[in-house]
């Protein structure tokens, strides 16, 4: 089994990540936006138990940034690492620049296309834009 590691910028927190990803997309939605401060955030998707959270110092903290969905994130450096929702539920969410290295698989969609920002211009990169209904 292949471990893929991910930890803030603090080095505080870390994730050990059991391979393979279920998918990896760059989302465009309004708060993954707000919440990185970025026009879009890649996200590759895991299994909850495929994921084990070092946290010694009790830096990681859960915001709930909608109904049903939290945002995890170092309460020390600011890092946004986690993404968790009952609307994919038993799923966890992680911040693929936050890994140590390449994963198994390169972004796979473009999701809450109908979000984008227009000041970021993206050339064809051949990959599906999903707009993804509430």
């Amino acid at each position: 089994m292949s471990i893929a590691t991910a930890n803030c910028l603090c080095g505080a927190v870390r994730i050990e990540a059991t391979l393979p990803t279920k998918w990896v997309a760059h989302c465009h939605c309004t708060m993954c936006r707000c919440a990185h401060g970025a026009a879009f955030v890649t996200w590759a998707g895991f299994e909850g138990e495929q994921c084990r959270i070092a946290d010694p110092d009790s830096r990681l903290t859960w915001f709930g940034s909608s109904p049903g969905a939290e945002r995890g994130f170092c309460s020390r450096c600011g890092s946004t690492l986690l993404f968790r929702s009952q609307r994919w539920a038993g799923e966890l969410h992680v911040v693929v620049a936050n890994f140590d290295g390449p994963l198994d698989r390169a972004p796979q969609a473009h999701v809450f296309w109908d979000h984008h920002v227009d000041w970021v211009k993206l050339d064809n990169d051949g990959l599906p834009r999903k707009v993804i209904g509430g």
